[in-house]
């Protein structure tokens, strides 16, 4: 070897020791885990809460178009009436029995004919009722217990840490251990 090679050997090993010795003071051991605590937090994840209500409304139905009167029937009334009162009695009274018969005829015939006339006006002021589905929602807080990480107290040579971590790290925390000499 030459002395060329000699100098870039020793070069080589020189910069290894000083490496070895800037890692030397760069090492891993572990810690005796005194405490974890869970970090909690509570977090509002809102949601729709909905029911389906029945509401029951009341209306009144439109009035029909009132039928017109019929005097038909207390024509016909009235001339079955008049002949029934002329069966009736002899000389004035039999007159005055046609005349009563006609009257009472007249009034039964258009009562008949016309009932069906007057009892829709009763009917339709009835109120009806009418029940139908209404969903009701609404918005509703609902609190969730989350982690969002770990106290954790430790001991390293008879010194007490904490720190905050992600996971639990169990009875032993792994440590990287740098030291540092002060200017």
């Amino acid at each position: 070897m030459t002395s060329k090679h000699w100098m870039i050997l020793s070069a080589l090993i020189a910069m290894g020791g000083a490496v070895q010795t800037a890692h030397a003071a760069d090492f891993e051991d572990f810690a005796r885990v005194i405490s974890v605590t869970p970090q909690m937090e509570q977090i509002n994840v809102p949601r729709q809460d909905c029911r389906t209500e029945y509401e029951t409304t009341q209306r009144y139905r439109q009035p029909e178009r009132q039928a017109e009167r019929s005097n038909g029937g207390a024509i016909l009334g009235g001339v079955a009436g008049g002949l029934l009162g002329s069966q009736v009695g002899g000389g004035n009274g039999r007159i005055a029995a046609a005349a009563a018969g006609a009257i009472a005829g007249a009034l039964v015939g258009d009562r008949m004919d016309n009932n069906n006339t007057n009892s829709n006006n009763n009917y339709n002021n009835q109120p009806s009722y009418e029940t139908r589905p209404v969903r009701q929602c609404r918005n509703v807080d609902s609190w969730e217990t989350r982690t969002n990480g770990y106290a954790v107290t430790y001991e390293y040579h008879n010194r007490t840490y904490t720190t905050v971590m992600p996971y639990d790290p169990g009875s032993r925390l792994r440590l990287h251990v740098a030291l540092t000499p002060r200017p």
